[in-house]
């Protein structure tokens, strides 16, 4: 029951972590530091790069939101077990995500120009990820174990 409770509290969190402010970044520590987050990052990028925009949408929202719904419903017997190989994937493309938040952040660091300080929200937004992929991993070893399978 724990492992459900878990799962359906990350239908709550992602949101959270989406308007979360994942960085504060500016250009030279004298010009002040605007919080980026992953809504406020996709909408720039929608202005500016559709196809980008349409990847990290993607990646930030869909995939880790679709494999929590569907461990979910595995959970609560709604959908058949054998769905979990492509849960599976959905949870390492919202990896993905993450990575390059992260490969962005370094090279915006070695610029020299830009000042970037990581928020609170890039902690909280890899946390749900992680805790997704555990989440499933449980998930799949209790279905192994139980009588019947």
């Amino acid at each position: 029951m724990l492992i459900r409770l878990l799962t359906l509290s990350l239908l709550v969190l992602y949101p959270v972590a989406w308007f979360a402010p994942l960085m504060h970044a500016g250009l030279l520590p004298l010009f002040g530091l605007s919080e980026i987050s992953v809504i406020t990052g996709l909408q720039s990028l929608w202005r500016s790069d559709v196809i980008l925009a349409l990847v990290v949408t993607t990646f930030a929202i869909f995939a880790p939101y679709l494999k929590t719904i569907g461990l979910a419903l595995v959970q609560w017997n709604l959908l058949d077990p054998r769905a979990q190989p492509v849960l599976h994937i959905l949870g390492k493309l919202a990896m993905a995500d993450v990575f390059l938040i992260a490969l962005y952040i370094t090279l915006a660091k070695g610029i020299g120009y830009v000042t970037i300080e990581v928020a609170w929200g890039l902690y909280m937004f890899t946390a749900c990820i992680l805790a997704s992929i555990t989440l499933g991993l449980f998930t799949e070893k209790q279905r192994r174990s139980a009588p019947g399978q």
